[in-house]
């Protein structure tokens, strides 16, 4: 069986961290690294392209644009130059945007799904070389095929994603919530017609891993303490959980199911579930845990291998 694993990291990372992180990735044997693109932080280009200088083989990832603080026709420019200067192992991710991040750079936008998938057929064309607004408007340098992975979360994204893109990048609260996700791609896939096979679903999970796992499920603790109380109620109530659980500051065994974390074996054994559920891409996402580069040895030393 065919598995794919990647590492993702937020772009509070600076640029020769990201490079030593993402070449620790590809020494360990992992498939991809990816780097969100969050307003207000280092740019996410800037790091792959970083990144691309300290390695050679691992794909390299945007996750993600949104096509409302950047348009359409300037992330098909990043999307090929990347590709370029990588030699083709470039990946994009495509996503709405946070609503709430937008509004703090006095931004107005549109509904989600629609400015997405507006944007990715755009991308899309621009990076075939064709025009999609006007003759004039096309790319004057080398294109290539750019693999575009949806950033989502809810229903009418994934199947979305099912519908155009190459990949999906649902980031799983709880992780069990992973079959349900992938029958929501499936579904978008099965109304165009599309093969689901030939999507690349990743399992997106916040993961803490150390050889202590104490120290691991502190971390993980740490982020949920912070992020919890602004998660929709709707995404909580997978978990069996509620906004107000999160008023009274202590984190709960149940509060740290909406991520995996511990010692090797209890990150392999919880990823084996995934896997078992059909997963074939498997990507874990910070915290990491309390030493990233400890993280990425011990996934790579001992979890990837138990799961291949």
């Amino acid at each position: 069986m065919d598995l794919t694993f990647s590492v993702r990291f937020n772009n509070d990372v600076p640029p020769h961290q990201f490079a030593r992180l993402a070449a620790l990735a590809e020494e360990g044997g992992l498939d991809q690294v990816w780097v969100s693109h969050d307003l207000f932080f280092h740019a996410a280009p800037v790091l792959v392209a970083a990144a691309a200088h300290a390695t050679s083989r691992i794909a390299l990832g945007v996750g993600v644009f949104n096509p409302v603080s950047l348009h359409a026709s300037e992330i098909a420019m990043v999307a090929a130059s990347l590709a370029e200067l990588t030699g083709g192992r470039a990946l994009l991710g495509i996503g709405a945007g946070a609503d709430r991040f937008l509004s703090w750079a006095g931004l107005t936008f549109d509904p989600p799904v629609a400015r997405t998938e507006r944007a990715i057929r755009e991308i899309r064309a621009l990076l075939a070389g064709d025009a999609p607004w006007a003759p004039e408007g096309r790319m004057r340098i080398p294109v290539s095929h750019v693999p575009i992975y949806v950033g989502a979360m809810g229903p009418q994204m994934l199947r979305m994603a099912g519908r155009v893109a190459d990949g999906a990048l649902p980031l799983l609260f709880p992780p069990s919530h992973y079959r349900v996700a992938a029958a929501q791609v499936a579904e978008g896939a099965g109304i165009a017609g599309r093969d689901v096979q030939s999507i690349d679903v990743a399992a997106c999970i916040w993961c803490s891993i150390a050889d202590d796992g104490e120290r691991a499920r502190a971390a993980l603790a740490e982020k949920i303490a912070y992020y919890g109380p602004s998660f929709s109620p709707d995404l909580l109530a997978r978990a069996g959980l509620r906004v107000s659980d999160f008023g009274g500051g202590a984190i709960t065994p149940q509060m740290l199911s909406l991520g995996i974390a511990g010692g090797p074996a209890d990150v392999a054994a919880a990823c084996a579930r995934l896997i078992a559920d059909g997963a074939r891409h498997v990507s874990f996402g910070p915290p990491l845990g309390p030493d990233p580069e400890e993280a990425i040895r011990v996934l790579a030393r001992e979890v990837i291998p138990a799961l291949r």
